[in-house]
């Protein structure tokens, strides 16, 4: 009787062993398979942007058509508002508070001196995604900014710069507090 119950009670080890091991085993296999960073939504607010509004949603869409692990949806209640849009007769910024959020000016100096609204939406919009001022000249460049020519109307990231968004939202990069103000 013994025997047989130390038997029972060995086969029952054995076999929570292997249970077990199946389980861990399936569960590093599944943590090695690739796998793809989960959309992270960011609202934005453009109350605040006055006769931007439309210049801003465009912006977003613009960045919502070139990446695929961040998407920047109109902020609704009941959402936290990671980015809040306004205007003032200032020269656009952006001031950082984390990476995909902060503080958009829609300034009316830029636009005043004939810079492309939906490139300036879309650049600031850049920087609340993590991305610096490269001062390239370029217009094919979006974050050149107003170091590109006045007629510059490219208001689309470059490859360089999705490809840097998509690296951005696939990781928890630490993007610190900062202001981006860019005077001519």
């Amino acid at each position: 009787m013994r025997r047989h119950l130390f038997r029972g009670a060995i086969a029952a080890v054995a076999a929570a062993t292997i249970t077990l091991s199946a389980q861990l085993l399936g569960a590093t296999a599944a943590s090695a398979a690739p796998s793809t960073a989960a959309v992270r939504i960011l609202y934005y607010d453009a109350s605040g942007a006055g006769e931007f509004v439309n210049v801003v949603h465009q912006g977003a869409a613009n960045w919502n058509a070139s990446v695929t692990n961040v998407r920047l949806e109109r902020w609704t209640s009941g959402h936290t508002r990671n980015i809040r849009v306004l205007v003032d007769n200032n020269w656009p910024r952006a001031q950082v508070t984390s990476l995909g959020n902060g503080t958009i000016w829609m300034g009316r100096q830029a636009v005043n001196q004939g810079y492309y609204p939906p490139r300036i939406s879309t650049h600031e919009l850049g920087h609340i995604l993590g991305l610096p001022d490269r001062r390239t000249g370029l217009c094919a460049d979006l974050m050149s900014g107003s170091s590109a020519a006045i007629s510059c109307t490219n208001a689309l990231p470059n490859s360089a710069e999705r490809a840097q968004v998509q690296r951005n939202f696939a990781s928890a990069v630490f993007v610190p507090a900062a202001w981006h103000y860019e005077p001519v």
